[in-house]
């Protein structure tokens, strides 16, 4: 099971960082125990496991030490002496096959083999689970990437043992490693944080009856990875463990596109400023199921989700606020980045044309020149459309116009379906950009 190799991998850097010889065994009864449920609020709850089983009367926040040993021996017991399920093995089968289809993810015939300390490997590998927003984990086989996960489960028992902050609810270990590994690699993080900065930075959500911890962004626990390892392709296991299990499977995920991202957007506002601050990130990710069905997670999966909208009406943005340049630049850096993937140099070209496009309403008589770009040529849902539209801008324009006219339908002409539908997209919003301004 997966989450026996995370935990399996998690361990062996755990013990040679800390030169520690822990077995899997004594690793949960010593640091997993103690940090998830030796307290009055767990870190994680486990359905149907001995940690959540109350006899008449008990509830989890008022079991007492001895009460919580015993359950912890419950563990033990059925470790020793039953067949594992996922009543005590994370991530394992259903004890019943009935129940394989709404509680199991990737059963199989085949008889694995699982000894009593893969039991306890899966579940320090389900406490290595990062959620992120849309209701789903990543496990991720990484040595680096498990110990910096780890890092954050002292501080979240720390937050849960404050009695200043008795609003804030347990059980959310897999939504505190999404925000913690994001925060944690990010360019904001320092050593000396407190509570208060972690709720500026939007990981908690506070109001007068209840504290939780948000789901982060998988953008910004992309970018923070891509900040981190620039270079890495890595191979996460997606999931999400419930009344009703949901497994998507293995995705991997390219880094180096957040670079990429960063980088074109660099060089089309000559900053970066932008890109370090997690509400702008957040602007870029489609749906991460509707992601992982792209079969990785790369550029495509970074498309700014409200883009689509833009794309397949003709509609425009209004520019009118701050928020809705940051939209605009996002927009933009994604469309150059899918435009010039295959390209070394980055240019604005699009802005030169928008400008062109704005002569050529000026000249025209009356409303001819509006109706022609709003209804004609940003309207057009093909190439043919809008090179018919380019024609008719001729008998107005003039000299250089005449010669870039000539080289757009050029173009034009020998782009894909695909890229030609990301172009006309940009040089819309170009030009409604270029029209605020002028």
């Amino acid at each position: 099971m997966i989450t026996t190799l995370v935990g399996k991998t998690f361990l062996k850097a755990y013990n040679e960082k800390y030169k520690k010889n822990y077995s899997a065994k004594e690793f949960f009864e010593e640091v997993y125990f103690e940090l998830f449920f030796n307290h009055p609020k767990y870190m994680q709850w486990v359905t149907n496991s001995p940690f959540v089983q109350m006899k008449n009367g008990q509830k989890p926040h008022l079991l007492s030490i001895d009460e919580r040993l015993e359950k912890l021996e419950n563990l033990y017991s059925k470790v020793e002496e039953e067949e594992p399920d996922a009543s005590f093995a994370i991530g394992f089968p259903a004890s019943e096959s009935k129940d394989f289809a709404s509680t199991s993810g990737l059963v199989s015939d085949i008889v694995i083999e699982a000894d009593e300390e893969d039991i306890y490997l899966s579940w320090i590998g389900g406490g290595l689970g990062v959620g992120v927003a849309g209701g789903f984990n990543l496990l991720i086989n990484d040595a680096e990437i498990t110990l910096a996960t780890f890092e954050g489960w002292q501080h979240y028992r720390i937050y849960l043992n404050d009695p200043t902050l008795e609003k804030l609810r347990g059980n959310q270990i897999n939504s505190w490693n999404g925000q913690w590994l994001t925060y944690k690699l990010s360019k904001n993080y320092t050593e000396h944080f407190n509570f208060f900065d972690l709720e500026q930075e939007q990981i908690f959500k506070v109001d007068t009856s209840l504290a939780e911890v948000n789901t982060v962004n998988w953008s910004n626990l992309f970018f923070s990875l891509s900040n981190q390892f620039p270079e890495k392709t890595l191979n996460a296991y997606i999931y999400s463990l419930g009344q009703t299990n949901k497994t998507i499977g293995f995705i991997p995920i390219y880094l180096k596109e957040g670079r990429r991202l960063k980088d074109v957007f660099k060089q089309l506002f000559h900053t970066d400023v932008p890109f370090e601050t997690k509400t702008f990130q957040s602007l870029f990710g489609i749906h991460i199921k509707r992601a992982c069905e792209l079969g990785n997670i790369g550029l495509h999966a970074l498309r700014p989700d409200s883009l689509k909208k833009y794309m397949e009406d003709n509609k425009n943005l209004s520019f009118k606020n701050e928020e809705q340049i940051l939209i605009y630049q996002s927009y933009k850096t994604w469309l150059i980045a899918m435009i010039s993937k295959n390209k070394e140099q980055i240019t604005d070209y699009t802005s030169e044309l928008a400008k062109l496009i704005l002569r050529y309403r000026s000249n025209a008589k009356g409303t001819t020149g509006k109706n022609l770009i709003e209804k004609d040529l940003f309207g057009a849902k093909s190439k043919r459309g809008f090179i018919e539209a380019l024609t008719e801008m001729i008998s107005v324009l003039g000299g250089s116009d005449l010669d870039a006219l000539k080289n757009l339908k050029d173009e034009v002409h020998l782009m894909t379906n695909e890229e030609f539908g990301y172009f006309s997209t940009l040089l819309k919003f170009d030009y409604a950009f270029e029209e605020k301004q002028s």
